[in-house]
């Protein structure tokens, strides 16, 4: 049988608990059965027959899926390339994700320059790049501003409320599709949320984070990430809450975790 699109519809179960759950699309979609004639000894259809169960495994599965991605961007898939306007080192110039591939990428979006919290963040991930470029990562910022106002706040000191001169890219998305693909994008004010996306050197997608629009982010945090996802990477082994380089690790199997947890108190 072809497989057809899908969409979500409301759902109430006997257990009054409000569910979303996907079916067949119109047309081709029969009407839909409450649970009690899912359940009923009338003859069903057997391509469109679901059981209460069976709805209720599908919209986990994909209520799970939709839990683990930010937009189009989705935990331990391909993240969505982009090409963009940017300043680089006081030039502008185009550039491209995937010209990253084979360095793991912190790639932070802030809401808007010439702001408050903003610069704070900027300058702090500008001013340890070189800790990130260490251990094969770069760092790239995007906002929803122009690249000529990144350029001119580039060009204002620092005491002033300006970047100074940075080592870090700051992407211009003015037309919101990166923020869009990114699922970041405050809509009713235009701006995009702080968000955080780690990606590694293949373009996978390793950790999302997502800060209201008052609070700033850690870079100490930041770097302490970058440098356990390549822990695991490299050694395979993973690692445990607050884990910094040279600490205790695990490994993944029942009889070998006890190395580990048989230290702790």
């Amino acid at each position: 049988m072809k497989e057809l699109p899908i969409r979500s519809v409301d759902f109430l179960t006997h257990c009054n608990i409000h569910v979303r759950l996907f079916f067949y699309s119109a047309p081709h979609r029969p009407p839909i059965k409450t649970p009690a004639q899912c359940l009923s000894q009338e003859p069903i259809i057997p391509h469109i027959a679901f059981s209460v169960l069976e709805f209720a495994l599908l919209a986990g599965r994909l209520l799970a899926v939709e839990e683990m991605a930010s937009g189009k961007a989705y935990i331990g898939k391909p993240v969505p390339d982009f090409r963009a306007t940017a300043v680089v080192d006081g030039n502008i110039k185009d550039i491209k994700l995937s010209d990253y591939r084979g360095k793991y990428v912190v790639l932070f979006f802030y809401p808007l320059d010439f702001t408050f919290v903003c610069p704070t963040e900027i300058v702090a991930f500008n001013d340890r790049v070189e800790e990130f470029r260490k251990i094969n990562c770069e760092v790239i910022a995007a906002s929803v501003d122009s690249q000529f106002t990144h350029l001119a706040w580039t060009n204002t000191a620092r005491k002033d409320g300006g970047l100074g001169s940075t080592n870090i890219p700051l992407v211009a998305d003015i037309n919101h599709n990166i923020c869009k693909d990114y699922g970041v994008l405050k809509e009713e004010d235009g701006i995009a949320y702080r968000g955080l996306f780690i990606i590694d050197d293949k373009g996978i997608l390793r950790q999302i984070t997502i800060n209201d629009l008052p609070v700033g982010r850690s870079v100490d945090e930041t770097l302490r990430l970058v440098q356990a996802f390549q822990f695991t990477d490299q050694h395979g082994e993973v690692c445990p809450a607050g884990w910094q380089p040279g600490g205790d690790t695990i490994k993944p199997t029942v009889k070998d975790s006890k190395l580990f947890f048989a230290k702790q108190q």
